[in-house]
C-alpha cells in the first residue's frame, strides 16, 4: 500500500523548482546546510521559520543574488527547458529562466506613475522591439505594436491588483498595502513562471492582507504562475499555501501540507523556542490555561 502511494505521488508530481543539497557559507557561518525541497508547478509553496532561519538566504540563492557554496537549483519551464540557476547571473534568471521576485522592503520607482512602474518592468521587451532605441525613435509599426501590447499587459495587472483607478498617480502616493500589490503586479509584468515573494504581508492590516490573499490566489488560478513565498504571517501562510517548508538554523525540519506542518512537534518547538521533548508539556500547559480562561466566562 505504501509503495502504491509513493508511485502515485511520483507520477503526479511536476516540480517547477528543485533545490538539492543547498549550502551557503559566509566565512565561518553556515547559513544554509544541505537544504533540499521541491516547489510544484501551479502551487503556492511557503518557506517559513523563525527569524534567522535562513529563508531570505535561500531566496537570494534561487534568484541569483548569492552564489551558493554548494548545491543545485533547477528550474524547469513549461516546455521542458531546464536552467541551473546557480550558474546564472541574477538578470539571466529573470530574463531567461522567468523567475521574478519582490523584496522585504518595497522597491518601487516612487516618482513614476503606477502605470509607468509596470511599463518599466517590460523594459527588455520594449527595448528589443525598438531595435535598442532606433526603431522606437522612428515610430515604426513593430515598436508601436509592442508598446500597445505592453500597455495592455500593464492594464491587465492593474485590474488584477485593484489599482486601475490609480494608474496615473505617483506610486509613492499609494497606501502601503496598495504599494505591495503594485510591486507584485510589476513582477508579473515580466511574465514569470516562478514568482518569489519575500514577506509580502509584512506591515499589512487585516483588510490589506485579505486583498493580498485574493491577488495571490488569482495569480495561481488565472496565470498558472507558481509562487514561492517567505512569510511570517501564519494566517496568510496557512490560508493560501499548498505546500509549506520549515527552516530552522539553515536546516529543513518539516515539509508538507499546512495541516501537517502546523501540527509537527519540531515546528512547534522551533517557534516556541523549546526542546522537542518539552513540546507536549508546553502544549498541555497552554490547553490548561485556555481551559481555565474559558471556564471563567
Amino acid at each position: 500500500m505504501v509503495s502504491e502511494t509513493m508511485t502515485t505521488n511520483t507520477m503526479t508530481a511536476d516540480p517547477i523548482l528543485k533545490v538539492e543539497h543547498l549550502s551557503m557559507r559566509f566565512g565561518g557561518l553556515m547559513a544554509i546546510n544541505d537544504f533540499s525541497f521541491e516547489a510544484q508547478r501551479g502551487e503556492i509553496t511557503a518557506l517559513i521559520g523563525p527569524n534567522g532561519a535562513g529563508k531570505t538566504t535561500v531566496f537570494n540563492c534561487v534568484t541569483g543574488f548569492y552564489k551558493p557554496t554548494m548545491g543545485m537549483i533547477t528550474m524547469r519551464q513549461k516546455g521542458g527547458k531546464e536552467f541551473l540557476l546557480e550558474r546564472l547571473n541574477d538578470f539571466e534568471i529573470t530574463r531567461d529562466a522567468k523567475v521574478a521576485r519582490t523584496f522585504q522592503n518595497i522597491r518601487l520607482f516612487s516618482g513614476l506613475t503606477v502605470l509607468e512602474n509596470l511599463l518599466v518592468a517590460q523594459h527588455n521587451t520594449l527595448m528589443k522591439a525598438s531595435g535598442y532605441t532606433v526603431l522606437g525613435l522612428l515610430g515604426l509599426p513593430g515598436y508601436k505594436k509592442a508598446a500597445a501590447e505592453s500597455i495592455e499587459v500593464a492594464r491587465h495587472w492593474l485590474e488584477k491588483a485593484d489599482l486601475i483607478a490609480r494608474a496615473d498617480d505617483p506610486a509613492g502616493d499609494l497606501p502601503y498595502g496598495a504599494q505591495r500589490r503594485l510591486e507584485i503586479a510589476r513582477a508579473m509584468c515580466t511574465g514569470p513562471e516562478v514568482l518569489c515573494l519575500d514577506e509580502p504581508a509584512a506591515g499589512l492590516n487585516p483588510r490589506e492582507s485579505l486583498a493580498l490573499n485574493e491577488l495571490l490566489r488569482s495569480i495561481r488560478k488565472d496565470s498558472g504562475t507558481s509562487i514561492l513565498l517567505i512569510e511570517h504571517d501564519m494566517s496568510v501562510v496557512m490560508e493560501i499555501s499548498d505546500h509549506v517548508v520549515v527552516l530552522e538554523y539553515g536546516q529543513k525540519i518539516s515539509d508538507g501540507t499546512p495541516d501537517h506542518v502546523k501540527n509537527d512537534p519540531k515546528v512547534i518547538a522551533a517557534y516556541l523556542g523549546v526542546e522537542d521533548d518539552e513540546v507536549e508539556e508546553v502544549i498541555e500547559e497552554i490547553e490548561e490555561i485556555e481551559g481555565t480562561a474559558g471556564g471563567s466566562h
